[in-house]
């Protein structure tokens, strides 16, 4: 019996440095084992939807497409009964609204612009391709691993910013210290001189996941105000 417990102990003990020893690009390289284990991301080419739920507001549901081979994507978006829809095609741009394709004029009168296309083909290649998406040029991850306790569960944590030229926010990536898997993501807006700001920006809770393409993407996720907690919305993917 002693030698069991003596045994299981240090079973214990020995998981706990490894996990404690890891280096950030490690735990990154679990990460990914983790939400892609047959590395689909760099070939991804699937289509799945988005429902927005919020407080006060319509369901938006959101139909995306992504092609990474090809530099494709495409959003069409149902909010009662207006739909609005981008192609992108590589540098191609084009626009529906109703159904009808319209021109850079029309779609200024329906808050249409291709630069707000390219900004919903960053947003959503971004949020669903994470955690693949940090290993990006541009992606700066930073050491040590961080072990943090959020909302009462302990984190190993990994913290990016990002050069000038990608983006200024500061992120923060939770991961469940047993599997790996991504389950919150948190940033925060940078002032003028690339100082954090602490009472900007937003964390997401991630829960239960979907299969999509080969990958485990989380399935809900719940958007909140770092300075309140205040509930923004939720976000529900589907595969159709």
């Amino acid at each position: 019996m002693k030698q069991l417990l003596t045994f299981v102990l240090s079973f214990l003990l020995g998981s706990s440095a490894q996990t404690q020893s890891l280096t950030a690009p490690e735990l990154l390289e679990k990460a990914i084992a983790y939400h892609d284990p047959d590395g689909r991301w760099a070939t991804f080419d699937d289509t799945f939807t988005v429902i927005m739920t919020r407080p006060d507001n319509p369901e938006r549901e959101s139909q995306i497409a992504i092609n990474l081979p090809q530099e494709h994507f495409s959003l069409e978006t149902k909010i009662d009964t207006v739909t609005t829809q981008y192609i992108l095609d590589q540098a191609d741009c084009q626009m529906l609204y109703q159904s009808e394709p319209i021109d850079t004029t029309a779609a200024q009168a329906v808050d249409m612009s291709c630069e707000r296309g390219n900004m919903y083909k960053n947003y959503y290649t971004y949020l669903y391709g994470l955690p693949m998406k940090l290993r990006d040029p541009g992606t700066n991850i930073n050491y040590p691993v961080e072990k943090k306790e959020f909302q009462g569960k302990q984190y190993l944590v990994l913290k990016a910013t990002y050069d000038a030229a990608v983006g200024s926010d500061v992120w923060y990536f939770y991961f469940d210290p047993q599997n790996y898997a991504m389950e919150v993501y948190q940033f925060y807006r940078t002032d003028d001189a690339g100082k954090m700001l602490p009472s900007s920006g937003e964390y997401v809770l991630l829960s239960e996941e979907e299969t999509i393409n080969g990958i485990k993407m989380p399935k809900v996720r719940a958007w909140y105000y770092n300075k309140d907690d205040q509930y923004l919305v939720t976000d529900t993917l589907i595969e159709r």
